[in-house]
């Protein structure tokens, strides 16, 4: 695509596993996301937490400057199931509701 675009991309939602990844080609993969993010100035939304790659993905981007936001269930988030929230946080009631 040739020029400036008239749209350009704010936020950008990402949700993938939690469960705690030890495989190192997994969290570089998981790394580059953050990454790209933080070039593009584009803002993350992520389902929240700390945890495996998707603690991996938001804390790339945030180490870096990048505005991250964790959506995330109340329960979860009361109950300290996904490790610490990276950036900023919106509990919501439901699984369903994170979307």
């Amino acid at each position: 695509m040739e020029g400036n675009s008239a749209h350009q991309i704010k936020s950008i939602c990402v949700f993938c596993g939690s469960n705690p990844e030890k495989n190192a080609k997994f969290v570089e993969a998981a790394n580059i996301p953050g990454r790209v993010l933080v070039k593009r100035k584009i803002r993350l939304v992520y389902g929240g937490g700390s945890l495996g790659l998707m603690g991996y993905v938001s804390t790339a981007a945030h180490v870096r400057g990048s505005q991250v936001l964790g959506i995330i269930p109340t329960t979860l988030a009361k109950g300290n199931f996904v490790g610490k929230i990276v950036g900023e946080e919106l509990q919501v009631p439901t699984m369903q509701d994170r979307i």
